[in-house]
Order: C-alpha cells, then sequence, then structure tokens
C-alpha cells in the first residue's frame, strides 16, 4: 500500500521514537522504506486526542515508497516532460489553480529560468523589460516566450548544519532564519531541515512562523556533515511537493562536507535534473582550519554558481543576520523568463544555458540563473479517436 506524508503525519504526529529521516543514496532515487514493526507500534498506540494543538507536531517520514524522481543517469527511466507543467490562459500570468497549485505556462515544453540581475556595484535592477534579455542554449540563441518580474511566492526550504561544532551556532543562525521568513513573501511555503549525518525533516511546508520556529528548534547539534546529501534529497522534496513555481534552497553550514553518499558534482547534478531549485548557501567558516575552509567555501560557491544563487561568508555570527535579509530581499527581487527551446525535445543530456541582460541606462549588467538543466524526452500524445469521443 502506497503511503502518503499526510496520512503519515496523521500516524506519527505523537510518536516520540519516528525517526524523521531524509535518505539521500548515491544513483537514483532518494526515497525508501518504512519499518513495518514501527508503523504497527504506532497505529496500536494512537491516543484519542490526534489534533490536540497543544501537544508538539512531529513531521512525517521522508524515507517512504514514494514515486520516485528518475536519474539523470538511468537509460531506463519512464519517460516524462523536461519542463514544468504550468498552464495559465495568458503565458506569463500566474494563477492559482482550485487544488492550490500556482501555474504560470501552457505550453510544457517552456524551460523556466529564475534571473536577478545587478549592476556593477552589485546593485539589484529591478526596472527591465523583456526585450532587454537575451538567452542562449547550447551557444544558440533562443526566442523567449514569456517574461514575469514580481515579487512571487515561493516554495522554500531551509537546510541548517546539525553537526556538533554548530552548538553554540544554532541560536543566532534560528533568529537570522526567522528574520528571514519574516522579510519574505507572507504566501512562501516552507520546510525546515535540520542534518548531520543524516538529513531530518523537522517541519514540513507551511507558512506559519511559529511551526517554522519549533521545526529550526529541534536540534541536537552532534556528528557528522552529509551536506551533499542533504541537498539532493531536499530538492526531491521540493520538486515532488512544491506547489509554488519559484523554487529554492538556503543552506546554512560552518564546514565542509565529511559524511555524505553523494559527490559534490552528483548532488549539483540532481538539483539540475529537477529543474531547479536555486541554492543560496551561507559558510560560517570563520575559526575554522584552512584547508577544510577552502574546501567548504569552494564547495558551496560551486553549488550556488551552478544554480543561479549566492554562496555568502560571513566574518561573524553578528553579520548573519544582515545577510538572511540580503537573501529574502533576492529572492523577491527577480525575473522569471520561459523560452522553448529550438533543439528537439528527443536529443536528451544536459543543456548550458546563458541568460544576458542590456539596458544603457545600467551600464554593464550580470545576471545569475542556473548553468543549465536535463533534457529528457517528452511523453508522446495520444490522438483520441473519433469512435473513443463518441462513447
Amino acid at each position: 500500500m502506497r503511503l502518503t506524508a499526510s496520512s503519515i503525519l496523521r500516524t506519527l504526529r505523537h510518536s516520540p521514537e519516528a525517526a524523521l529521516i531524509l535518505l539521500a543514496c548515491s544513483g537514483s532515487s532518494l526515497a525508501g522504506q518504512i519499518q513495518p514493526a514501527a508503523t504497527t507500534q504506532v497505529q496500536s498506540t494512537m491516543p484519542a486526542t490526534l489534533h490536540d494543538p497543544k501537544r508538539p507536531e512531529i513531521q512525517p517520514r521522508l524515507d517512504i515508497d514514494r514515486d520516485p524522481i528518475p536519474s539523470p543517469d538511468a537509460d531506463d527511466n519512464p519517460v516524462g516532460s523536461t519542463a514544468s507543467p504550468l498552464g495559465p490562459a495568458r503565458p506569463g500570468e500566474i494563477q492559482k489553480r482550485q487544488d492550490g497549485i500556482y501555474t504560470m505556462h501552457q505550453d510544457v515544453d517552456e524551460v523556466l529560468l529564475t534571473c536577478a540581475v545587478v549592476d556593477e556595484k552589485g546593485r539589484p535592477v529591478d526596472d527591465l523589460s523583456r526585450d532587454s534579455f537575451r538567452v542562449w542554449e547550447d551557444g544558440v540563441a533562443q526566442p523567449t516566450s514569456s517574461f514575469l518580474h514580481q515579487d512571487q511566492p515561493v516554495s522554500l526550504g531551509i537546510l541548517v548544519d546539525n553537526s556538533g561544532s554548530m552548538l553554540d551556532k544554532r541560536a543566532a543562525v534560528n533568529r537570522a532564519a526567522l528574520n528571514l521568513l519574516r522579510a519574505s513573501n507572507p504566501k512562501d511555503a516552507t520546510f525546515v531541515v535540520n542534518f548531520s549525518d543524516r538529513a531530518y525533516l523537522d517541519q514540513g511546508f507551511t507558512s506559519d512562523l511559529v511551526a517554522l520556529n519549533r521545526g529550526l528548534s529541534h536540534f541536537d547539534s552532534k556528528g557528522t556533515t552529509a551536506l551533499y546529501d542533504a541537498v539532493a534529497a531536499s530538492a526531491d522534496e521540493l520538486s515532488k511537493h512544491g506547489k509554488l513555481p519559484k523554487q529554492v534552497l538556503l543552506v546554512i553550514t560552518d564546514g565542509a562536507d565529511n559524511a555524505s553518499r553523494l559527490e559534490l558534482e552528483q548532488a549539483i547534478r540532481r538539483v539540475q535534473s529537477l529543474g531547479g531549485p536555486v541554492v543560496y548557501t551561507i559558510g560560517l567558516l570563520f575559526g575554522v582550519d584552512k584547508d577544510e575552509s577552502q574546501r567548504a567555501r569552494a564547495a558551496l560557491e560551486r553549488l550556488s554558481e551552478e544554480t543561479g544563487g549566492i554562496a555568502y561568508f560571513p566574518h561573524s555570527l553578528e553579520d548573519v543576520d544582515g545577510i538572511a535579509a540580503e537573501v529574502a530581499h533576492d529572492i523577491r527581487d527577480q525575473y522569471t523568463i520561459g523560452y522553448r527551446p529550438t533543439k528537439p525535445a528527443a536529443q536528451e543530456g544536459y543543456r548550458a544555458v546563458r541568460v544576458e541582460a542590456t539596458a544603457p541606462r545600467h551600464g554593464k549588467l550580470t545576471v545569475r540563473t542556473r548553468k543549465g538543466y536535463y533534457a529528457r524526452k517528452a511523453a508522446p500524445a495520444r490522438v483520441q479517436t473519433a469512435q473513443e469521443t463518441s462513447q
């Protein structure tokens, strides 16, 4: 029997024994299975006051058998679309469907790019038009099919390092994360992951700041740092359950990865194969050994650069709050550009993307967006016959 996240939440909300673990495995799917014995025990001890709001909330496990995300390396994956199935009446217009999902585009072959633009002094530029942008895919110019610049709500994942070295930093980090949420679009849907050698979903998607604060407070700093696994598994969570077209991960850590099953390149490829999200990173590397600091900095910069985000390296904990406010502002002040690739969808594999913006009154501009994506064959359309129509 396939279990949904909501059913697991109802089952596990009052079980302190239940481990809420995001399992990140090398290769294809990051999904796992529920242990039958643990499930039986929880069901047999289910209290009558199941929905008591005063009781602590425990989030559902993510290591359950959900529909897997295909691996970019597998040749026998099910055939699927290469881009987000977004479909409003007019290109560039965001609508909210009855099921709560925000939609933006009608053409499922359209590639969506979230772009941030800054001038030579690093100041955001927010008055550009569609004609200001040029898009290239694998070196070939692509005509844009849609354009949007407004404060759109996002699906956001906040990932906080929970290893032993973070113990004296968590209070300041949690305050900064909450301030970021207060400065963000109130319609954002956010989840919280605390990770060490494993990643735990301590709060599922919500806009409730009280619940998010509770999720951030679920830390017991110990163990090692499996950063790449946490990023890959959280990208899967966004892909499966994020209902908003713009998707962002914010990663806060104080050291280099030393426990992941995935390599950095695999984690980046995993994010790119899912069509996003943008990854912002904050490296608390002050006071860290020089060699480890260099390794961590290089990895965080690469992770953010490849996905269109920014890597920040504060000099002290006092700087983190200002950085969090800057991230919130950057997320809210972005352009969304869509194009339909001229290269046939049948040509699978990685496609490099480049975006440029020009506006004479602003001088030289820099555009941040993801560096590329992995194309997949679109499922063939099934033509309905006249006989089927009449039945």
